[in-house]
């Protein structure tokens, strides 16, 4: 029963968000299709503007965007996530200080939604996200999968953060591993200005062989990264949001904690 009551995540999701950390532009790895540029890039009324960032090359923008996003109190990401090991998909509001909230899915089969409060770990998942973490243990019976459903589905379960079965959930509360080494030790180029989400940004790439990273940074306000995609045998989209904004992390009441020590 401990397998259903923290179920791991695969390792191969995670190592998609962090391999490409060893290209010092590409942050984690995703799916997802580039930023829609601008029809013109950049249009008649900007041009009499000086272009951003103008006297700072790629890399240096981009260490300058690894920088403000991780001083950043807050911030929400959401990634997509797809390699040899399957489909992931998890929005996540992280604070600086390490609480999160949010949920993931693995391969379309269901939710498991995270809470991190201190030094705390809540996880509730849903049925169909317990069944198919049955289906997938060789030593699972349907019966056994049907009590597990019955027990803890829709509930939560307190745990802690640095239990070996809890910490690739935690890892998606940790801005820092998501983010991998942004610095200025890079050959990024700067590419084309467009919009994220309505936020003027640049465009970085950066070739490595046959996979592509590009990283959008904004050119408004504070540098902040704003979109990472990455186009390859591993394909993925991540996006940045609501920086400074409140985590909505909560500790859930005591009835709808599971305590699994009874």
């Amino acid at each position: 029963m401990t397998a259903f009551a923290s179920p791991r995540v695969r390792r191969g999701a995670l190592a998609a968000l962090c391999t490409a950390a060893a290209l010092s532009l590409s942050a984690c790895g995703t799916t997802g299709q580039e930023t829609k540029e601008t029809a013109s890039g950049t249009s008649g009324k900007s041009s009499a503007k000086p272009a951003p960032y103008a006297d700072l090359s790629g890399p240096e923008i981009a260490e300058k965007a690894g920088r403000a996003t991780r001083a950043a109190s807050s911030v929400t990401v959401n990634a997509d996530t797809r390699d040899s090991d399957g489909h992931t998909v998890f929005e996540m509001a992280i604070s600086k200080g390490g609480d999160c909230a949010g949920t993931l899915s693995l391969n379309e089969k269901g939710t498991a939604t995270i809470s991190k409060v201190g030094a705390a770990l809540y996880l509730k998942y849903d049925e169909a996200f317990l069944r198919a973490q049955g289906e997938e243990d060789a030593d699972s019976t349907k019966e056994e999968t049907d009590a597990v459903v019955a027990m803890l589905a829709g509930r939560w379960i307190k745990t802690d953060p640095k239990d070996p079965d809890a910490e690739d959930f935690t890892s998606f509360c940790d801005l820092d591993e998501l983010l991998g080494d942004l610095s200025d030790d890079t050959a990024a180029r700067k590419g084309k200005t467009g919009e994220v989400d309505g936020r003027p940004s640049i465009a970085l790439t950066e070739a490595d062989g046959k996979d592509t990273y590009t990283l959008h940074v904004a050119t408004e306000g504070k540098p902040y990264l704003l979109k990472l995609t990455g186009t390859g045998s591993e394909p993925f989209t991540m996006t940045f949001k609501d920086f400074g904004k409140p985590v909505p992390a909560k500790v859930p009441a005591d009835k709808d904690i599971v305590d699994l020590g009874d």
